[in-house]
């Protein structure tokens, strides 16, 4: 499935860094919203497309690493490229380390800046396709009876039907039953798949 037209955002106090960057970005054929602070962008509906940031350090009240910390509390993912022009080496060491792809000070070159967005947006894009498959299987997963529950557990962790028949003291014959409908209803073909199905639901 072709997945919807990525997106970046930049959030910056100053206009003419805005109007600057938005320019730059659309000159590659990518859309951009600007916003004038991070109150105006979280108060902005969450993209489904791929995305990222670009954002300033250093603002009025609330700072880009604030920003920063206020989407990972709120489980709201997006790569971070950050742009400062007062930037410093524990301040870059802090926003990598909470996860910015890039920490760029100014000035930059228009180029830096737009191979960052290039790997910020795949990295985007892969990480949605990730966790949508995880929501898939743990949508099956719910489907699945507390018995089977119990006895996916004891497939993935290698036992053989007439051990997990043993453990829970039923016939070799209910549990082959319940293997085959764990196996349709989770969509895998093999033990190895619902092995990997498992870890991804952690």
């Amino acid at each position: 499935m072709k997945s919807a037209n990525p997106i970046v955002f930049v959030v910056d106090d100053d206009l003419s860094v805005r109007e600057a960057l938005a320019s730059l970005i659309g000159s590659v054929a990518l859309r951009v919203e600007c916003f004038a602070s991070p109150g105006e962008f979280l108060r902005r509906r969450k993209s489904d497309s791929p995305s990222c940031l670009v954002l300033d350090v250093r603002m009025p009240g609330l700072s880009g690493l604030d920003l920063q910390r206020k989407l990972a509390r709120a489980e709201r993912p997006i790569p971070i490229i950050f742009i400062s022009g007062h930037g410093d080496i524990p301040m870059a060491v802090r926003a990598m380390k909470a996860g910015a792809i890039e920490f760029l000070p100014k000035p930059f070159r228009d180029e830096d800046l737009l191979d960052a967005i290039r790997q910020a947006l795949v990295r985007d894009e892969a990480a949605k396709v990730r966790r949508a498959l995880v929501t898939g299987i743990r949508s099956r997963y719910r489907r699945l009876t507390a018995r089977q529950h119990q006895i996916m557990t004891l497939i993935v962790e290698g036992r053989l039907n007439k051990q997990i028949a043993a453990d829970l003291g039923l016939s070799e014959n209910t549990i082959k039953v319940h293997r085959r409908r764990i196996m349709e209803r989770m969509g895998a073909s093999s033990v190895a798949e619902l092995v990997h199905m498992s870890e991804r639901l952690g």
